[in-house]
């Protein structure tokens, strides 16, 4: 087969992969380790690829792959139930990583494009045989790009764009390295460790009885993309339009400047994790013994099904973690942040003889004063347990984490409650320290919810 170019070049022979090179490639490619965790992920994978291989295939369909994978209806409506781009979303980033990673060396290459579903084939192309300017195009948003704006313009805007790229990137870079040296390090501690919570009894009733039904437990880290993009936009997000994306759609159609629809193009697409998020999460790994099925995963690549299914700790607030939305019935202390006071407070929706209304983190100097809300509650389908760990900050949140996982801490709370065994409830703690160092946190209010269980 040849082909000819738009420049009337001579004709090129095409090397076109056969049947069983792609069907062996979907194979290696669904059993590599990117995939061995997640068998919906695999499953996923495995149907587009074997559907994509049969012969005239049309494009696969959204309800198709519901139905076929995810065990939804015929006719299941795609507009209420995106658990199909949700996970399509995680399963480019995953052959992605396959290729960039233990699939380096593949001399064919699939993916499976934005806007549909049905997976390509190509040949991987030298280094060397790649357009120069293929890497700049790539990096610039599709706006960027567009006809319509002054040559000179779009070149400045670009030029802008690719050094904060490069800023972007080597930032990102430095936290995701650090990150993943912490929970290696932590990793490796809990498999060593014969009982977690060895000498601790306080800890062991709480973190028993949270596990005691066996699920496993998907520890969800903070979006705090999301959460910088709506302290610029000043525009609240619901859940439902934190998962189908609606609110960046919203911001690139809006009066803003090009110049700063480019800046929030690149925070949210950048996954950004606070270092607190991260403590927190390492906090309640290190509590969960290895026996115990735990998930550590992003806000955006979280799903309805997981949060029903699972036990869940959602680490941060509303504002970079939109989960938290479905407990909105259901707690009493609430992360919020004043737009026109600039600054992060606790709100208290039915104050008790004695409490606040709202409690206003307060930064003088070098001292800060933070709260941070713990919240433990069945998950949204009764089914298993949640805990929402949140605070004024990305300490205060950390804090809360500690909270949990300090025997006298929780001895001392169990005391107060007068109880054995611990009930459903919140916490709301004032956190203080000074020049970033956490030293402090006092219990100021609780609500017990005994008839939960």
């Amino acid at each position: 087969m040849a082909s000819i170019s738009n420049n009337s070049t001579p004709d090129v022979l095409v090397d076109q992969p056969s049947l069983e090179e792609k069907r062996v490639l979907i194979e290696r490619v669904a059993a590599s380790e990117h995939f061995s965790r997640t068998a919906r992920l695999r499953d996923f994978l495995l149907y587009v690829g074997k559907q994509s291989l049969k012969e005239g295939c049309p494009e696969i369909h959204e309800q198709e792959i519901g139905a076929k994978v995810f065990g939804r209806s015929e006719s299941y409506d795609t507009s209420q139930d995106n658990i199909v781009r949700v996970n399509a979303t995680e399963l480019r980033k995953r052959i992605e990583l396959y290729f960039a990673s233990e699939g380096t060396h593949e001399p064919l290459i699939l993916d499976i494009p934005r806007g549909g579903y049905k997976p390509v084939f190509h040949r991987r192309i030298a280094e060397s045989e790649e357009q120069p300017q293929s890497a700049l195009q790539a990096l610039q948003p599709h706006y960027l790009m567009s006809p319509n704006l002054p040559a000179e313009l779009a070149q400045q805007t670009a030029h802008r764009t690719i050094i904060r790229i490069h800023t972007l990137w080597g930032i990102l870079c430095l936290l995701l390295a650090i990150c993943c040296l912490v929970l290696f390090q932590q990793d490796q501690t809990m498999r060593k460790a014969v009982n977690t919570w060895d000498g601790k009894p306080a800890v062991a009733a709480f973190w028993g009885d949270f596990l005691r039904n066996n699920q496993q437990t998907d520890i969800v880290l903070p979006d705090d993309s999301a959460s910088v993009v709506e302290d610029i936009t000043h525009r609240p997000v619901s859940l439902g339009d934190y998962l189908s994306r609606e609110y960046m759609r919203q911001i690139q159609s809006s009066e803003l400047s090009v110049d700063r629809k480019a800046d929030l193009y690149q925070i949210y697409h950048h996954n950004l994790i606070t270092f607190g998020g991260v403590r927190a999460a390492q906090q309640v790994l290190a509590e969960i013994p290895a026996p115990y099925s735990r998930y550590l995963t992003l806000t955006r690549y979280y799903t309805a099904d997981e949060i029903k299914r699972d036990n869940v700790v959602l680490i941060g607030g509303k504002k970079s973690n939109p989960w938290d939305h479905l407990f909105d019935d259901k707690v009493n202390f609430v992360t919020d942040y004043d737009d026109q006071l600039e600054r992060p407070f606790v709100r208290n929706v039915n104050p008790k003889s004695g409490e606040q209304a709202n409690y206003f983190a307060l930064n003088e100097q070098n001292t800060f004063v933070g709260y941070s809300v713990i919240s433990y509650l069945p998950n949204p389908s009764g089914t298993g347990n949640a805990i929402i760990l949140a605070g004024t900050d990305s300490d205060a949140t950390s804090a809360a984490a500690e909270f949990l996982t300090s025997e006298e801490k929780l001895e001392k709370f169990r005391n107060t409650l007068h109880a054995d065994r611990f009930p459903y409830f919140e916490v709301l703690l004032k956190t203080s320290r000074l020049s970033g160092t956490s030293f402090n946190a006092e219990l100021l209010a609780y609500r017990t919810y005994p008839g939960l269980h």
